[in-house]
């Protein structure tokens, strides 16, 4: 008799994307449905949190529905409920729990609050059926920046994280004073194509020895000056050019952190994960590297690195596996760490 597979109908909504996915025994994913307010925040160059709450109130019950159409799952199938609890917009995070408890009251089922980052590192164990613990893994994301000393699928430790812009904030802003549009590490990325990364030299900052912590808020304001001193003298920049060689002040101190805290944790695994691990130069670079160093690198598709509910089915699953689940009360984190 087929043993029955654990699924776990997850809800992420931790900033601009409403998603909802089932997912059977933690890594295969039976629909995976992601509603984008890109276009809706393009116009200000941003999020605007007010709307995004309100874009997935208007979004949640129909992506729900589409998601468990496609799985062609019933409420008397699913074992667990998986929901992000933070970091995030907290507002935005708020319309996914109350859905999440709302669904675990009405069907009777448990319920699992997850970390966002923990989840974006989970995305490697979907993409990668074979990768488990311990690893290495880079965070990368529009709030975060972060590299996780991973133990096992529930245990993790921060080892070195952004002490002020996440790098995916930096390209965003970036993009915005170069005229590129939103969301920016996209733009970034695919104008660095056509640019040349020595054309400008901007700052690489590594802070003091040892440290595996970022900052980048010094680069990014390295644009801005050059950019401005350029205009006063009356000199013309090649916005490709710009792109390029910011891009790789940012990536050549996050390649060369990641690979330093992979072998002084004699690591022989680096899982890439976050919405910026979709950029192509800085896969490139990383695969190079981890290649010279025999480390293989772990990376997930561009559809799971962007926020997703997948993920989060998936951290949920190992949560729940392990005996850990939520009370109704769960509320939101906005600013909950790993």
């Amino acid at each position: 008799m087929k043993e029955k597979k654990l699924v776990t109908l997850a809800i992420e909504t931790s900033c601009d994307e409403t998603s909802v996915a089932l997912v059977a025994d933690g890594r295969d994913v039976l629909s995976n449905v992601i509603s984008s307010q890109i276009d809706v925040h393009r116009v200000f160059g941003g999020v605007v949190p007010e709307i995004a709450s309100r874009r997935h109130l208007e979004n949640i019950n129909a992506v729900l529905e589409s998601a468990m159409g496609e799985a062609s799952v019933a409420p008397g199938e699913i074992d667990v409920i998986g929901v992000t609890k933070g970091p995030g917009l907290v507002g935005a995070l708020l319309v996914g729990i109350a859905t999440a408890k709302a669904l675990a009251f009405a069907w009777n089922k448990p319920l699992a609050g997850v970390h966002h980052i923990h989840g974006h590192i989970c995305a490697n164990y979907i993409a990668h059926k074979e990768l488990e613990p311990p690893f290495m893994a880079l965070v990368i994301s529009g709030g975060h920046t972060s590299i996780v000393d991973v133990t096992g699928y529930n245990e993790c430790r921060v080892i070195g994280k952004t002490r002020d812009d996440a790098a995916g904030e930096a390209f965003d802003k970036v993009a915005r004073v170069l005229g590129l549009p939103y969301p920016g590490g996209p733009a970034i990325d695919e104008a660095a194509k056509s640019g040349d990364p020595n054309a400008v030299m901007f700052k690489r900052v590594f802070l003091e020895k040892g440290s595996f912590d970022f900052s980048f808020s010094g680069t990014k304001t390295g644009v801005m000056n050059y950019l401005n001193s350029e205009k006063q003298a009356g000199r013309t920049t090649v916005t490709a050019d710009v792109a390029a060689s910011f891009q790789l002040a940012i990536l050549e101190v996050v390649v060369s952190k990641a690979l330093n805290a992979a072998k002084l944790m004699k690591k022989d695994k680096l899982a890439l994960a976050g919405g910026v691990a979709a950029n192509s130069l800085l896969r490139k670079m990383l695969g190079e590297e981890c290649a010279k160093a025999g480390i293989r690198l772990f990376c997930p598709p561009p559809a799971l690195c962007t926020d997703n509910a997948a993920m989060i089915g998936c951290a949920a699953h190992y949560k729940f596996t392990a005996g850990g689940k939520d009370s109704l009360a769960l509320d939101a984190w906005a600013d909950l760490e790993l």
